[in-house]
């Protein structure tokens, strides 16, 4: 069963200028018609969660699209931010082009999305993104089971769309658990660390189980996970709260160019009741007397959400948003750094500095900073959004 949701949201759009068709908003003249004309977020609407809440020992995955907003809104140009869109937004366009050669992305899912390839070379085309195919070696799944689920399709779609549109030249992996159990999905998260130095993780569970905690602290492994879609959560979402993960927050991106970006009011924050605050937290006031999440964010909101292809549940082109989204983003600007976590933090909170700090919104009532954005960290967005690769 779904949860839905009425997000609402005050959008600011710029319309800035785009090249070809890697920009879904056109070139900003008198001539050319408004975003909400065009159908792009045309007002705070209807999201929808793809994956049901999860029972204790199973995950859900972050995922939010928006069900008012399907198709092409005019030729050539589907609704929600383009690989261009969020290159421009978080400066990343020079290395995007050019950095990433070599690097390998792996997304860690439950169940089999049968259409994973043919759909991500729908959404890399429409872009004039580079081949991404299991017969060039760009693209590989590995599958520990054989059911399909269509919520967990559409992350799937959601996650490789995202890795393609931050770091087109990364190899990509899906690896896809045999279910949504947490020891499921730990069995994939093992081979995706074996197999790639950036992992992505766009699911949670609640925090309270130590079991796997080493199977996410990997010498020469950045691993990204999502810190949920309802806001603060008196309980934090498992595995971001590790101090060996990076946690993922998120923002509303209301516009690209110029970035216009405050916290998301889904993006969760939460205070571990197990683990100490690491030492890269230390001399910061998080509200939280142990580990805190997020730690780094970027676009979540499905009202700011992002151009998805996916002909599992539907076919045609999707708006996606939700923690889900920023996840994969941050997990791909890593890899275009070319660095790897070192089974911490420390490099990103040591270089805040060179991270968009975002300042306005909220998650909950729980004020600053644990729920308020403010001036350096805060729970919903972190350290900030990216700014280049240099913070990574």
């Amino acid at each position: 069963m779904r949860l839905s949701a009425i997000i609402s949201v005050t959008l600011v759009i710029a319309l800035t200028g785009c090249s070809g068709a890697m920009n879904s908003l056109p070139v900003g003249n008198s001539q050319v018609p408004s975003a909400a004309e065009l159908g792009l977020w045309p007002r705070a609407g209807q999201a929808e969660r793809v994956c049901a809440d999860a029972p204790t020992g199973y995950a859900h995955c972050l995922a939010l699209v928006r069900t008012d907003i399907h198709g092409l809104v005019r030729r050539n140009t589907p609704s929600g931010y383009s690989p261009g869109d969020l290159q421009t937004a978080y400066d990343l366009t020079s290395y995007s082009s050019s950095n990433g050669k070599g690097q390998t992305v792996a997304i860690v899912d439950a169940y089999v999305n049968p259409n994973a390839a043919k759909d991500l070379a729908v959404y890399r085309s429409q872009y004039a993104l580079s081949s991404c195919t299991v017969s060039n070696g760009c693209f590989a799944t590995k599958a520990f089971g054989s059911s399909s689920n269509t919520g967990w399709a559409e992350e799937e779609s959601l996650d490789v769309d995202m890795v393609s549109a931050i770091c087109p030249n990364c190899h990509i992996i899906l690896v896809e658990a045999a279910s949504s159990s947490l020891s499921a999905l730990v069995t994939a998260e093992q081979y995706a660390t074996q197999h790639a130095n950036y992992v992505s993780n766009s699911w949670s569970g609640d925090e309270g189980t130590k079991t796997y905690d080493g199977d996410f602290n990997v010498s020469g492994v950045a691993i990204t996970a999502a810190t949920g879609d309802s806001g603060y959560n008196s309980t934090a979402q498992w595995p971001a709260i590790l101090p060996t993960v990076t946690a993922v927050g998120g923002t509303s991106l209301s516009s690209y160019s110029p970035r216009k970006e405050s916290a998301w009011s889904g993006a969760g924050s939460g205070c571990s009741k197990i683990y100490a605050k690491p030492s890269f937290q230390s001399g910061l006031s998080t509200g939280c007397a142990d580990r805190a999440e997020a730690d780094t964010s970027a676009d979540a909101d499905p009202n700011t959400g992002v151009a998805v292809y996916d002909s599992y549940r539907e076919s045609g082109w999707l708006v996606f948003g939700g923690t889900s989204v920023a996840t994969p983003i941050i997990a791909s600007t890593f890899a275009l750094a070319g660095n790897t976590a070192d089974n911490n933090d420390t490099h990103l909170y040591s270089n805040a500095a060179s991270l968009n700090d975002v300042t306005s919104g909220s998650n909950g009532n729980c004020g600053k900073p644990l729920c308020t954005a403010g001036t350096g960290w805060d729970g919903p967005t972190g350290l900030g959004s990216p700014n280049g690769i240099a913070a990574f």
